[in-house]
């Protein structure tokens, strides 16, 4: 049966390859990114089956995400698979400086706070509204014999666990990302809703192409014994899975993602 899916930051990388395995299978499926509507409109025409579409807002903004997720239950006519991929991953160097990221030594208080309010207001709040709007619609669906009300994917980072000490930020919204996903799988495990959580390692997109590229490309790619990265397609598959009916009784479990680079 064809199910409605909404996923976030879908207009490059994992959330692109996510869209894609879920519209092979035959679901229709909402692309969601903040600004890239060409990128994402792409990808959405790229994509085989009939049915998906591309809405843009800001995760950061809690106004907006009702909005947003109501126009995806028009647009699929129910939404019975979330993904949420959509992550900020502030990284700019500073002007005059080599600093990458934001580490704690090297960052003013001013820029610390800043970049901590904008990465938690969309990797981890931003995930847990949209969450929240889309789980009461998945609660207002009338249960049917063998069938879930619906399938939660939260996207972490193996980040979570080793730390992100140039991007502490992203490294703790990501565990909270974990944390939300376990909390929620056990509240909602009783209205037949599976909430699993999926931690990559260092992935191959067009966002990473460059430090791949570079001098500390060989470096990344020894973190794991296989003597390479994972591709945004492999990781997409794996978000499918963990939706699947096959996958329930995966439910509250982070799925370690890193080609054994990391180890816990």
């Amino acid at each position: 049966m064809s199910r409605g899916v909404l996923i976030t930051g879908a207009s490059r990388g994992v959330g692109a390859a996510a869209a894609q395995a879920f519209a092979a299978a035959g679901d229709r499926v909402v692309l969601h990114c903040r600004g890239a509507v060409d990128r994402a409109e792409e990808i959405r025409a790229a994509l085989p089956g009939d049915g998906h579409a591309v809405l843009a807002a800001d995760l950061g903004d809690p106004a907006v995400i009702p909005s947003l997720v109501k126009e995806s239950a028009v647009a699929l006519g129910r939404i019975d698979v979330l993904v949420n991929n959509a992550a900020m991953f502030v990284d700019e160097p500073v002007a005059g400086s080599r600093r990458v990221g934001h580490p704690l030594a090297e960052t003013s208080y001013d820029e610390w706070v800043a970049t901590w309010r904008r990465t938690l207001a969309v990797n981890l709040e931003g995930a847990a509204h949209v969450t929240w709007c889309v789980a009461r619609q998945m609660l207002d669906k009338e249960p049917a014999d063998g069938v879930r009300r619906g399938a939660i994917v939260n996207v972490g980072s193996r980040g979570a666990y080793r730390g992100e000490p140039d991007v502490p930020a992203y490294g703790a919204s990501k565990a909270g990302l974990h944390s939300l996903g376990q909390s929620l799988a056990a509240s909602l495990a009783p209205h037949d809703i599976t909430v699993t959580s999926i931690a990559p390692g260092f992935i191959a997109t067009d966002m990473t192409e460059t430090f791949l590229a570079g001098p500390g490309g060989d470096a990344i790619r020894a973190q794991s014994p296989f003597g390479r990265v994972a591709t945004a397609g492999e990781v997409g598959n794996a978000i499918y899975w963990l939706a699947s009916a096959e996958a329930n009784w995966a439910s509250g479990a982070v799925l370690d993602f890193n080609g054994a680079s990391y180890l816990h």
